[in-house]
């Protein structure tokens, strides 16, 4: 195959022409098409993979990467997890108690979790208790959410009353436990869901406000690097009277949602793609349409079906490729625009973040740049096979 013969023959196709401008539009609209559609891809992509990593990144931190819960009333107790942190150092373990309480302040009423836990040990399991965590508890003392403090008009040594699901009596009637505590500590975790509803109070008043027994814990939490693997090796080591839970169980369906959300954006905008490939299709047959008497005489002349085949294959691949390339720098652009400006603004008590989160991942790049070079590479093909197929003898005797 001569080279130099199909490149010349590309670049005079490439360059517009008056008497058919609409087979440079097309191309031009098929080139356009593709770079806008990659462009789009890999800017939803990065968000869909920001905004996952978030929620993960928040939903880690407040429902702990493992969790050790009793299946019978006591199982837990400083004998076990002095056993676990003995066979695991690495870990961190910070064992709780835990009951349903009501705030209230005025009229107000918000349900929520008290746990009881230990300061130093809860440090090391929970960063956003440690920023919040300055001084030991007081009497009385409990740390809670900053959005639940401003919607109480509350601040850090002002009382808050909490009622509890334990009764007693007062007369001839039972009525819900209260107690007033001192705010000594405001945390926030970026998800209201958990600002408004977490509260933390130290073990001794816990057992002293409830009747809990001292060594007897609801569950215990655990800070783990890599808590998928660590879970199995957890399994093997505790007795049948507890299980263990790991943060992506219990949160499985909003990823798995996220995840299926994900793979039909994908899918959708993939569709863009494919939709503009049809204009290189287009393009193509009509100038081979056009290029009929042209291909002919070539053919006539001594070219070969192969480089007819050649010439039209790679004008369609030059404008798929062009158009990936140019959606690639744009789609990379727009990220890098969208990382260090503040085009758009997130409600951060809805989503954790007041600005948009971005993360490509390679997978994700690669897939949406083969696709779309895949995509190209399919429309170019029918176009230059029928270049390849035109008969010089009836197409000479008719002009």
């Amino acid at each position: 195959m001569n080279a130099k013969f199909v490149n010349t023959m590309v670049r005079r196709y490439l360059r517009f022409d008056k008497e058919h401008p609409f087979i440079f539009l097309a191309g031009i609209l098929a080139f356009v098409g593709i770079a806008v559609g990659v462009m789009v891809l890999i800017v939803a992509m990065a968000i869909m993979n920001g905004m996952e990593k978030e929620f993960e990144k928040r939903l880690f931190v407040m429902n702990y990467p493992l969790t050790v819960y009793p299946k019978l009333r006591g199982a837990i107790d400083d004998l076990l997890v002095e056993e676990l942190e003995n066979k695991f150092p690495e870990l961190k373990f910070s064992p709780y108690m835990q009951t349903q309480v009501m705030v209230r302040k005025g009229g107000t009423l918000k349900g929520g979790l008290m746990f009881g836990i230990d300061p130093k040990r809860e440090k090391l399991t929970n960063e956003v208790f440690a920023k919040a965590y300055k001084k030991p508890f007081g009497k009385y003392g409990v740390i809670v959410g900053r959005p639940l403090a401003e919607q109480l008009g509350l601040k850090e040594g002002d009382k808050i009353m909490f009622i509890f699901s334990k009764m007693r009596p007062a007369g001839l009637s039972l009525m819900p436990l209260t107690k007033r505590f001192t705010i000594e500590g405001l945390f926030r975790s970026g998800l209201n869901a958990y600002d408004e509803s977490y509260y933390y109070t130290s073990f001794k008043t816990f057992e002293k406000i409830l009747g809990r027994k001292h060594g007897r814990y609801d569950g215990i939490h655990i800070d783990s690097k890599n808590p998928m693997r660590d879970i199995e090796f957890l399994k093997e080591e505790l007795p049948d009277t507890v299980g263990i839970i790991g943060w992506w169980q219990q949160n499985g369906n909003f990823f798995a949602a996220m995840q299926m959300e994900k793979r039909a954006l994908f899918i959708v905008l993939m569709l863009i793609i494919l939709i503009a490939s049809l204009n290189i299709v287009s393009s193509l047959l009509m100038t081979v349409m056009n290029r009929r008497s042209d291909v002919a005489l070539l053919l006539s002349l001594g070219a070969s079906k192969r480089e007819i085949r050649a010439i039209f294959f790679r004008l369609g691949l030059i404008i798929g490729v062009g158009g990936v390339a140019v959606g690639t720098l744009l789609g990379l652009g727009g990220m890098e625009l969208l990382k260090h400006f503040d085009i758009v603004s997130l409600p951060e008590d809805v989503y954790g973040t007041s600005r948009l989160p971005l993360d490509l991942e390679t997978v994700d790049f690669v897939s949406i740049i083969v696709g779309a070079l895949l995509i190209s590479l399919l429309s170019s093909l029918y176009p230059a096979r029928k270049a390849s197929q035109i008969d010089p003898l009836k197409v000479l005797r008719n002009e």
